[in-house]
């Protein structure tokens, strides 16, 4: 950074100065953050709006005054403080600094991203009433300081699968408004799956009336089980656009995924030719990886999916359009006729790396590859796409733990981390599963989501090969928004933490001394939130076993638990 407006830089000296060691509750924590004697009181500020700022970056700012002005009761201008917005090219996109000294805060940043994350830093530092949505009594202050932050990873990722439970667009909302507290700029979106394909096609209607709905849900694990309800729902593409606009107004990118080839058994179910056998399919109603894939020796397969593909990146300017490649078993493939004759033409032979089946989703991978790079988008896939040879330029997503993602760097590719030991936020947050609500199994406590190192285990020197992290909430036991939002938090704000703190910043301790204050904002925010880590257990927050208890508890169902 070459420059810092001299008020800034002013500012920094008065902090590093006068140094006061002040508690606050920012997560996650600033990389760079010096807080000095004095305070500032913002009820009633005046905005001032410095030139060449953009739609977005103007409207964020008007939200943030009118908040202000919602909770502090005062109308802007009314009072003796000001809050200057200005733009500094000198800062790189996600970076801002923030500078509060008498009568004054200063938020500066290059782009969106930057003023979003100083006004949310900003917003962070004042009474947790802030979050509210009416006139509270509070003391309006925040401390004299300077800070000067951006996040340690580019790709800080929230997936939400709405395939096996589906979420409403104000509930999705919802989902990203979370991710915008906390700077994530990442939001993958698994549209397709077995038990629901739920992006709008016009070119292929029979997806959204066939594939879109299944006849009953399996119940818990019992997969021969079935509640006989249909269920189901899918986003027109107006509103798949409303989504892609409202998070690119809080600087998050939505990156849709179309599981291939595997995972498709609701797509069979309207297009059946498109199967090795021919079916009939029906949308699955029950969890688990079927053998029914889509038929790769057919020209017909990738004419659907080329034309799918054209559909989706007309809606999403992502860069990255996620394309799965995981779970995909090979049992039809070499039975089918058609799948052996494409083998044999493309000369495929098993090698020890991988199976000439294998090699054959490779062809796929590439295959899809080519036709989103003539778009101007790149694949991103999970690590099964390692299974064999991958081109150049795709992207790996690790989620059998933390492997894929060494073995992708090993061999050139970039990687996002979504280890599922740390990262999976389905699992479980106790080990008193008897007051947990019913689960896929895992034990993720907060404390290990924390503990997590994305460079652990890398080779010295790949370390730019590793994009960023990303955890991931499936929705195969999760029904309602009580029980995904409980699921969710606060892990999601360990989860920041890892994504955006360097290493030295990192503080556990710290860190829970600031959850107790994002419990508050959850309550005024109306989002239900898990206290596992307090010691409350459960939906209903029953208190936990002492740890006798607990021994005898687990040693009586030893081996039930995954």
């Amino acid at each position: 950074m070459k420059k810092i407006l001299t008020l800034i830089a002013g500012v920094a000296i008065v902090a590093a100065c006068a140094p006061k060691e002040q508690p606050h509750s920012v997560i996650p924590q600033p990389n760079s953050m010096e807080i000095a004697e004095g305070e500032v009181n913002v009820a009633g500020a005046a905005f001032e709006i410095g030139e060449g700022l953009d739609e977005l970056t103007l409207a964020a700012v008007k939200d943030f005054e009118a908040r202000l002005e919602t909770v502090t009761g005062r109308k802007a201008g009314s009072g003796k403080a000001v809050i200057a917005i200005s733009k500094n090219e000198d800062l790189a996109p996600e970076q801002y600094a923030v500078a509060i000294s008498e009568g004054k805060v200063v938020i500066e940043a290059s782009a969106l991203n930057g003023f979003l994350y100083g006004m949310e830093t900003v917003k962070q530092m004042l009474p947790v009433e802030v979050y509210g949505s009416a006139k509270a009594s509070a003391k309006w202050t925040v401390p004299f300081g300077f800070i000067l932050d951006q996040p340690r990873f580019a790709y800080r990722g929230m997936h939400l699968d709405p395939c096996r439970h589906f979420w409403t667009i104000e509930e999705t909302k919802r989902y990203i408004d979370l991710m915008a507290i906390y700077k994530m700029n990442r939001f993958h979106w698994h549209l397709t799956e077995d038990q629901g394909w739920r992006m709008e096609s016009k070119k292929y209607p029979r997806l959204n009336e066939i594939s879109s709905y299944r006849d009953g849900t399996c119940i818990k694990n019992d997969f021969e089980s079935n509640d006989g309800i249909r269920y189901g729902g899918y986003y027109t593409q107006d509103e798949l656009r409303e989504i892609v606009a409202y998070a690119g107004s809080k600087g998050i990118t939505v990156i849709p995924e179309i599981d291939l080839p595997g995972h498709m058994v609701a797509a069979l179910a309207a297009y059946p030719e498109l199967g090795c056998t021919g079916g009939p399919y029906k949308v699955w109603p029950r969890w688990g990886v079927s053998e029914d894939v889509l038929c790769i020796g057919k020209e017909e397969t990738f004419e659907f999916l080329e034309g799918v593909l054209t559909e989706l990146i007309d809606i999403f300017p992502s860069e990255y359009i996620h394309i799965g490649g995981d779970e995909c078993p090979k049992v039809r493939w070499a039975e089918c006729p058609l799948c052996q004759r494409r083998i044999k033409k493309l000369g495929l032979r098993d090698s020890d790396r991988a199976t000439k089946e294998q090699q054959l989703q490779c062809y796929v991978t590439a295959r899809i590859q080519k036709f989103l790079a003539k778009h101007g988008r790149k694949i991103i896939g999970w690590d099964e796409i390692l299974e064999g040879d991958l081109e150049p330029g795709a992207t790996v997503m690790s989620w059998r733990g933390v492997q894929g993602g060494i073995e992708a760097a090993n061999r050139g590719f970039d990687a996002i981390m979504t280890p599922s030991p740390f990262l999976y936020f389905d699992y479980y947050q106790s080990w008193e599963r008897d007051k947990e609500p019913f689960g896929i199994g895992g034990y993720l406590p907060i404390e290990k989501v924390y503990s997590y190192e994305p460079y652990d285990g890398l080779t010295p020197g790949l370390e730019g090969h590793i994009l960023g992290v990303q955890a991931n909430l499936w929705t195969e036991y999760i029904a309602t928004e009580e029980h995904l939002e409980y699921m969710l938090l606060p892990r999601m704000c360990a989860l920041s933490e890892v994504q955006w703190c360097d290493p030295e910043v990192r503080d556990y301790e710290r860190f829970h001394t600031s959850l107790q204050k994002a419990y508050k904002m959850f309550d005024l925010m109306g989002y239900n939130y898990c206290l596992d880590g307090e010691g409350l257990i459960g939906l209903d927050r029953t208190p936990a076993r002492s740890e006798e208890e607990l021994e005898v508890y687990l040693k009586e169902n030893e081996g039930k638990f995954w």
